[in-house]
């Protein structure tokens, strides 16, 4: 029984070596190709600074229907959500 863990422990620990060592492989990689990519490829160019939007205007008021069919939504709304 002994054997058979011991080969278990070997095994074991060779798997968790090669998977280390591809992970230290694959984050070289990633940083050399990143290098790369930064040294070839032109700098993005600045944005513009944003210029304040005017903000639209409100219609004065609402007509007569769409007034009475938001306040029977907010009735409604209320009715069902009281606490």
């Amino acid at each position: 029984m002994s054997d058979l863990m011991s080969q278990a422990v070997d095994l074991m620990i060779a798997g968790m070596g090669f998977v280390f060592v591809f992970l230290i492989i694959l984050v070289f990689a990633t940083t050399f190709m990143s290098r790369i990519i930064n040294r070839f490829t032109a700098p993005e160019p600045a944005t513009p600074a944003r210029t304040p939007r005017a903000k639209p205007s409100a219609p004065a008021s609402a007509d007569p229907d769409t007034a009475e069919a938001i306040r029977k939504a907010i009735a409604q709304y209320r009715a069902r959500h009281k606490k």
